[in-house]
């Protein structure tokens, strides 16, 4: 088994977008904007922040995202995160947010946040596993207003 996390580049774009689309397919309300994603929206997405590939034997199975906020320089949104369905319940997904969590610390990022959708909570406890807590003070800055509000998780590394 050749478990692989390597770093986006933009010509990645269409192959995240696809994967996001697969990810949450049957797994996320229909309402989430994932459901919608382009390679035009995620190459915004690595120019502005970053990604990683998630790939198993050589073949793309997840992907995960992340942008600098929008106001609170050090700190970085987590956001897209996703296994293909085949490869679920196999921590595959621990691999990327592993990979987030030692990239921003080599970039010196003093915090991590992500948002958790209200419709899955069990979530919370994955995240808590790798040192994130709930952040009820914060509001997720990409949050979908046709949804409801997520919860959001921060993880300070400094």
């Amino acid at each position: 088994m050749g478990i692989v996390v390597r770093s986006a580049t933009d010509e990645d774009a269409q192959l995240i977008a696809d994967l996001t689309r697969k990810c949450w397919a049957n797994k996320v309300a229909v309402t989430s904007s994932g459901h919608r994603e382009t390679a035009i929206r995620v190459g915004e997405h690595l120019r502005d922040g970053g990604a990683f590939v998630l790939e198993y034997d050589g073949e793309p199975v997840g992907s995960v995202r992340w942008l600098p906020h929008e106001v609170d320089d050090g700190v970085w949104e987590v956001m897209r995160m996703g296994v293909l369905p085949l490869f679920r319940g196999t921590n595959l997904s621990q691999h990327l947010l592993e990979a987030v969590i030692h990239h921003a610390l080599e970039c010196a990022v003093g915090e991590l946040r992500l948002a958790v959708r209200p419709d899955q909570p069990k979530l919370i406890d994955f995240y808590s596993a790798f040192e994130f807590e709930l952040a009820e003070e914060l509001e997720y800055t990409h949050a979908n207003p046709a949804e409801p509000s997520p919860l959001v998780m921060r993880r300070v590394l400094r």
